[in-house]
């Protein structure tokens, strides 16, 4: 896919560049990035650089990752990593992705977060056919879990073991989002188990 653009009322959404290296490298520096994430640690330059340069923009060009680069409008600041990932399920007749996300420290408590993820769940629901989005969060991280929450998505449990973070199994929360949650249709009927 052609990489894209977004914008909200507080925040361009853009493929990264190699001029903003520099700016994950230093957000990369924050110890609970690395914590809750797969991002390594320690994270040197040649990881920002191979990020920027190599998975996103690969990701676009061969439609595995669609990943933005947040950034304020007034100033350009970054504010985070935002994408759409794991998209080998993205084709019919599942057409699911997964919604990642890490935020920089100095950006967090501002809603910026929510209103990025926000505009990338329309742009996939309504841009790309997306029926199912779903979110994981390695058990315990209360602020990735915040922010699927306030965009709507629907907690769906634990699963045991999911995650190897740092050498370790770890347990993971996961939810959905689905375009009825939003009152959008899906081109492809859902019946419900009956409650």
């Amino acid at each position: 896919m052609e990489p894209i653009t977004l914008t909200t009322d507080r925040l361009l959404l853009r493929p990264l560049a190699s001029g903003d290296v520099d700016a994950v490298l230093a957000a990369c520096q924050d110890p609970e990035i690395p914590r809750w994430t797969s991002v390594p640690s320690p994270y040197t330059r040649e990881h920002a650089v191979g990020f920027v340069e190599q998975i996103c923009a690969d990701g676009w060009r061969d439609d595995s990752l669609y990943n933005f680069g947040v950034f304020t409008l007034d100033g350009g600041a970054l504010v985070g990593s935002m994408g759409l990932v794991r998209l080998g399920q993205l084709a019919a007749p599942t057409h699911q992705a997964e919604l990642g996300y890490w935020t920089a420290k100095e950006q967090r408590g501002r809603g910026y977060t929510v209103e990025a993820a926000r505009a990338v769940c329309a742009w996939a629901f309504d841009a790309l056919g997306v029926e199912r989005l779903e979110w994981y969060a390695e058990a315990g991280n209360e602020g990735s879990r915040a922010v699927a929450l306030k965009i709507g998505f629907v907690m769906e449990g634990t699963m045991r073991s999911k995650i190897v973070q740092q050498g370790t199994r770890r347990d993971s929360w996961y939810g959905s989002l689905l375009p009825s949650d939003w009152d959008r249709a899906s081109v492809t009927p859902y019946l419900p188990h009956p409650a």
